[in-house]
């Protein structure tokens, strides 16, 4: 089923005027989600707003905006005050500057989504712009559904791909993690120089891919079994690890390695070779 966008407007660079299409990059269907029923008739509950002052159920035409300055205590704002402040929706997302794209702080993104031409005519516009914007994050804003998100923008295969990101206010310190100020300065260099070995032998390319969510594919499992009627198995659950010593953890650790990667190398020597016949020569003419 081909994707459909949920925003249309421009991506406005300096004089240049892009139109495109904005795309969900991630898929919410793929994630198994619950509705709560009531236990003895399996009939989904409504969520209704009550107030408990005057035991009354509340429609949406009665309900305003109240912020708590004080404890149990609100200043109440309605819409023409809300107006005040509200951005335009103006459809376009405006790119106010560029940056190398390894300065993107992975804590202030907040959700992808992909960013396509709007028509034929576009295409080459982005297409080049695109190409232009290699290494590089447009920092941008866009005004949309009421409020104002900070944007950034990079190259993505042959398209684009839009980050909503947290503004430095709502990124709280890790200064303010008081755990952290446990953390030792000082460590021991052989301690260091095992733990790269560890870290050495699982590097890879990052192929995110190969990765499954074992948790869904398991609830998948139930869910299944439960419709057809069949018993289900209770895994049982796994012991917690001993605490060891870092430096017998680590020794281990490269161990278990080599002891798998020998194992693997005696099964691919041991897989018999297939039997590759040779053409048959040709008689010879005479």
């Amino acid at each position: 089923m081909a994707a459909r966008p949920t925003w249309k407007g421009y991506l406005k660079i300096s004089l240049v005027n892009i139109p495109v299409r904005v795309f969900p990059a991630t898929d919410a269907a793929a994630t198994i989600s619950f509705n709560q029923l009531h236990r003895e008739c399996r009939t989904r509950i409504q969520q209704k707003k009550w107030c408990p002052t005057c035991q009354v159920e509340v429609p949406n035409s009665d309900l305003v905006k109240g912020y708590e300055f004080e404890k149990g205590q609100y200043v109440v704002l309605d819409e023409e005050d809300i107006a005040k402040v509200r951005p335009a929706s103006t459809r376009v997302i405006n790119v106010v500057q560029f940056a190398n794209a390894s300065a993107i702080d992975p804590v202030y993104v907040e959700r992808p989504y992909y960013l396509a031409p709007d028509g034929q005519v576009a295409a080459e516009a982005f297409a080049v712009m695109r190409e232009g914007m290699v290494g590089k994050a447009a920092i941008g804003k866009l005004a949309l559904y009421g409020r104002e998100y900070l944007v950034a923008i990079q190259p993505r295969e042959n398209g684009l791909v839009m980050y909503t990101m947290r503004h430095a206010s709502e990124v709280r310190a890790m200064s303010a993690i008081d755990e952290l100020q446990t953390v030792p300065v000082k460590i021991k260099p052989d301690e260091v120089k095992l733990a790269r070995q560890v870290i050495g032998s699982f590097e890879s390319e990052g192929d995110l891919s190969q990765y499954r969510d074992d948790y869904q594919d398991e609830l998948r499992k139930i869910i299944d079994a439960k419709i057809a009627g069949e018993e289900i198995v209770t895994p049982q659950d796994e012991a917690p690890p001993k605490v060891v010593n870092l430096m017998d953890a680590l020794r281990q650790s490269l161990e278990r390695v080599s002891t798998t990667k020998k194992r693997t190398a005696r099964i691919e020597q041991a897989k018999p070779e297939r039997d590759v016949k040779s053409p048959a020569k040709k008689r010879a003419r005479g």
